[in-house]
Parts: structure tokens; C-alpha cells; sequence
């Protein structure tokens, strides 16, 4: 058969006229023929060199389960938190300050500062509240904004790793990293271009979390000041 007739059979969808099978390969990042190890490596050297991130799902630490969904940068993050009791707030850090904001139902159950008098639904709904870094909720507050803080105690396997299942997240293509077989936790890597972190099911069922928005740029600043309560050197009772 001539070249021109297989060529013709190919456009109708005739399969044998030579070649061999496509590479599944074609296009990644080639992750996929590195040991678990490498696979990780590069998973985590590429979200330590990122400048921005989208983390969404369930932490559980301490006994404690936090649902977050918060946009993290170098010099600060925004987003919602959500405590087991279904108590929801709001948080925003700027470089070191820190601005947290939740409705009344919230505060009453957390404590309302000694210096608020008037009614926590006129006086706090809307507001963001200031923490200051004397306050001995900053620094667990602020952990949830601080990209490196989540990023380093939360990208984590536990045991022996091997190579999983190739699969989609956010129809992104993927490769996953089990450790102890998926007891010790589940990465999924992103198949095609920079090899970021997308999914994560953490160790002992302690949570899953997706990563997205990568190096994207989003606005960061601090609330204007009408909007802005402070109560001093510490935020509740």
C-alpha cells in the first residue's frame, strides 16, 4: 500500500498502517517515570517556589476538624474558616497585621471584649476586628494565612511511598504518591506543566485538601478604617 493510501485509511479512522502505540507520556512533565520519591521532591520544591496559593477542605488536628478555604501569598492571605461547632469567621493578614471577622452568633459563643458594651450584633457584624500579636490567639489565627506555616506541617506523607494511580483533579491530569498504601496519606501531581501539589488526603484520615490557583495574583489589602475594630492587647476573654 503507498504512503498516500494509508494516509487515507488513517483519515478514516483505519488503525495498522505503522507507528507504534501513542506515549502516554507525551506532553507531561514526566513525572510519571520517576520513583514516589522524585515524584515528591518535585511536588513539594515547586510549591515551596510558588508565590501564591488556594487551599480548600477539611484539616483535622489536635482532634479539632477546621474547614478551610483561604488564598495565601508571601505577604499575607485572606479566607474563611470553619470550626467543627460550625462556628465561621472570616480572617485577613496583611504582612503582620491581622483582621478577623465574624458575626454575633460567633462572638457570644467565643467571649465578647470587656470593652464592648452595646450590642455585639449592631457593634461587630460587618466589622473586622484587629488582633494584635500580643493576643494569644494571633499566632494560631495567623497560621492559617501564613502560606509557609500550612504549606511546610500540612504537605506531608507518612511511611513507604509508591506510585499510584494516574487520575483528574479539577480536570487537571495527575499522578499520586501513596504512602503505607494510602494510610499514610495520598498526593496527587499534576501531570502537565509545573509539577504542583493538587490534592492531598492526609495521614490517618486527618483531612483532604485541594490546592489550586497557583501563582495566580490576587488583591491583598487591608480593610478601610470604618471597618476596623480594636479592642487592645487582647481580642476575648
Amino acid at each position: 500500500m503507498t504512503a498516500v493510501g494509508c494516509a487515507g485509511l488513517l483519515a478514516l479512522g483505519t488503525v495498522g498502517c505503522g507507528g507504534g502505540e501513542e506515549d502516554p507520556d507525551a506532553g507531561t512533565n514526566g513525572l510519571a517515570s520517576l520513583t514516589p520519591a522524585e515524584i515528591e521532591e518535585r511536588a513539594v520544591a515547586a510549591a515551596d517556589e510558588a508565590r501564591t496559593v488556594r487551599l480548600s477542605g477539611t484539616v483535622i488536628t489536635e482532634g479539632e476538624s477546621f474547614r478551610l478555604d483561604v488564598r495565601l501569598g508571601l505577604d499575607g492571605g485572606f479566607g474563611e474558616v470553619s470550626a467543627e461547632g460550625g462556628e465561621t469567621f472570616e480572617l485577613l493578614r496583611v504582612e503582620q497585621d491581622l483582621y478577623m471577622k465574624a458575626d454575633a452568633a460567633f462572638w457570644e459563643s467565643e467571649g465578647i471584649p470587656e470593652e464592648l458594651e452595646s450590642d455585639p450584633a449592631e457593634t461587630l457584624e460587618g466589622m473586622y476586628v484587629r488582633v494584635v500579636e500580643d493576643d494569644p490567639a494571633y499566632e494560631q489565627l495567623s497560621a492559617f494565612t501564613d502560606m509557609d506555616v500550612l504549606l511546610e506541617n500540612l504537605l506531608t506523607l507518612d511511611g513507604e511511598r509508591e506510585v499510584g494511580e494516574r487520575s483528574e483533579v479539577d480536570g487537571a491530569q495527575t499522578i499520586s504518591v501513596l504512602a503505607d498504601g494510602g494510610a499514610g496519606g495520598t498526593l496527587d501531581v499534576a501531570l502537565i506543566g509545573t509539577p504542583y501539589p493538587l490534592r492531598l488526603q492526609r495521614p490517618g484520615e486527618a483531612g483532604e485538601l485541594l490546592m489550586s490557583d497557583w501563582d495566580e495574583d490576587f488583591d491583598l489589602h487591608a480593610p478601610e478604617d470604618d471597618q476596623i475594630l480594636d479592642y487592645g492587647d487582647e481580642l476575648v476573654e
